[in-house]
């Protein structure tokens, strides 16, 4: 039982990582404090770097390595490194205009069917509870995204599900590292590059603030270097469709801190989808 409660938590504080990222990307893009691609690029190095500087400092002989010989280096996962980078880009540009809860509901509903995918194509068993939970999961996106006035814009809500697409698959790999500190820095260092060209090929047309580059930092060091490692570490301790369904109570923390920090309104149809999603994760994690 403690386990299991130690297990909860650190998933917990996970999911108010990835929360805090929409909220960090939203309190800067909306307020026109940096652009998207500056944005992309601050957060992709912070991220190296602490996670550089924790690796460097806990020393190759002290980071555990699975079943690995001890002067055997974890392999680069270009599969890795490229959703994330995927996910990082197209994160930022969709937040330009969506609202922080929206555009999590969106990303995390578009995990929730990679991964569902993902473990449909490695046979893990799914039993009638899950599915059931899954499905009614994901109506509460199709609830959201249903034509409306104030449906999201096509274009930010295809970047947000690029986004989601790479984030599914990022975790899907996270289930079968072994080091999840030095995955997780390997990932976000050669990832400089890709997110390097979309700067150089797309320049923000805005002037970096202060507040802009604190928000990138602690996005990219905080939220992201520290969450994604934690998540990383998690990962294998759950099947595929816990991590999935899990990840769904992020847009419902991220709707709160933008009513909180963004002054987003919070719609009817928004609660309805929130609490679609809600019952759909409780059911589908909750043993019978």
């Amino acid at each position: 039982m403690g386990l299991q409660i130690k297990l909860f938590l650190l998933t917990s504080l996970t999911m108010v990582a990835f929360a805090a990222n929409s909220i960090f990307n939203r309190l800067s893009l909306a307020e026109g404090e940096i652009g998207p691609s500056g944005f992309a690029l601050i957060r992709v190095l912070s991220g190296a770097a602490i996670l550089l500087f924790l690796v460097s400092f806990k020393g190759p002989e002290k980071v555990p390595v699975k079943s690995t010989p001890a002067h055997k280096k974890p392999k680069i996962n270009l599969t890795s490194i490229l959703s994330l980078s995927v996910y990082i880009l197209g994160f930022s540009f969709a937040y330009v205009s969506l609202d922080a809860g929206i555009g999590a509901l969106i990303l995390f509903g578009g995990v929730q069917i990679t991964m569902f995918v993902g473990a449909l194509y490695t046979g893990e068993k799914i039993t009638r509870q899950r599915w059931f939970g899954s499905i009614l999961a994901i109506a509460g996106l199709v609830w959201l995204l249903a034509p409306t006035g104030v449906t999201p814009l096509l274009f930010e809500t295809l970047l947000m599900a690029g986004a989601a697409i790479g984030w599914g698959v990022y975790s899907l790999i996270g289930r079968k590292v072994e080091n999840p500190l030095v995955a997780t820095q390997k990932s976000f260092l050669f990832a400089i590059p890709l997110v390097a060209l979309i700067w150089f090929a797309f320049p923000d047309q805005i002037e970096l603030t202060q507040r802009g580059v604190f928000f990138a930092i602690a996005s990219g060091a905080i939220t992201s270097g520290l969450g994604y490692a934690l998540w990383y570490s998690v990962l294998p301790r759950l099947d595929t469709i816990t991590a999935s369904v899990a990840q769904l109570t992020v847009p419902a923390l991220a709707m709160m801190g933008g009513a909180i920090f963004l002054s987003e309104p919070i719609t009817l149809r928004f609660l309805i989808s929130a609490a679609l999603i809600m019952a759909g994760v409780i059911i589908a994690v909750k043993k019978r």
